[in-house]
């Protein structure tokens, strides 16, 4: 795959890509209430305010990636769950549901479904259809961009692989502290605390892997702090 150009996120919203953040709090909140959890019990869990999710579900803030990830697995969702909005299938009986064509393999890098959270990170979904064993995503940390707080750390089940491509990353991974550039790759126990964050003035620019995120049901693992 070739290397992608550094580029901010108001650049890379003129590719054209499928956002599908505008649509992030409505399927947040729709999943809360399908969990029939309320707003407050939702903030309790996760460890943040109750005003902090209501407005991540009104599209009012984005959040950071620590705590997507922590709301997501409160509520038993996958990332791809997170990208559905354009994909969701016709209701039953919807006059031209059966000549749906069913999505190929191939997923064109202008077309890719892209989520912007808080903090300048980008997660663009490289698989054509959502896969529920794997997250394959193209990630953009940009200058200054961080997955959470410094004094804060998150964690959560599964493991993750990364392969560098442009820009420089810091990885906290528990007591250790590591640096990537281009070309360097790195794989660790996502149950393990840790934070990413962009090192210097230029994007840091990746692909990353998460397999089995859901692998720890120990929801005390998903709740180190956003």
């Amino acid at each position: 795959m070739g290397a992608d150009h550094p580029r901010t996120a108001k650049e890379r919203d003129s590719r054209g890509l499928g956002n599908a953040s505008e649509g992030l709090g409505a399927r947040l909140r729709a999943a809360r209430e399908r969990s029939v959890l309320t707003l407050r019990g939702l903030a309790r869990k996760v460890g943040v305010s109750p005003s902090l999710i209501s407005q991540i579900e009104h599209g009012r803030v984005m959040p950071s990636v620590g705590t997507l990830y922590a709301i997501a697995n409160e509520l038993g969702l996958l990332v791809d769950d997170l990208f559905r909005d354009a994909e969701r299938a016709p209701k039953s009986g919807d006059a031209g549901e059966a000549a749906r064509p069913a999505a190929g393999p191939v997923q064109r890098g202008d077309t890719r479904k892209a989520i912007r959270l808080a903090a300048g990170v980008c997660w663009e979904r490289l698989t054509a259809s959502p896969d529920n064993e794997v997250e394959f995503l193209h990630v953009v940390y940009d200058v200054g961009g961080a997955s959470c707080a410094e004094d804060s750390l998150i964690r959560h089940g599964g493991k993750e692989y990364a392969y560098m491509i442009s820009g420089c990353l810091g990885v906290k991974i528990g007591f250790e502290d590591y640096e990537l550039g281009p070309g360097d790759s790195i794989s660790f126990d996502a149950q393990t605390p840790h934070r990413l964050w962009t090192i210097g003035d230029q994007p840091a620019v990746a692909i990353w892997v998460v397999l089995n995120r859901h692998s720890d049901s120990r929801a005390s693992q998903n709740k180190i702090s956003k």
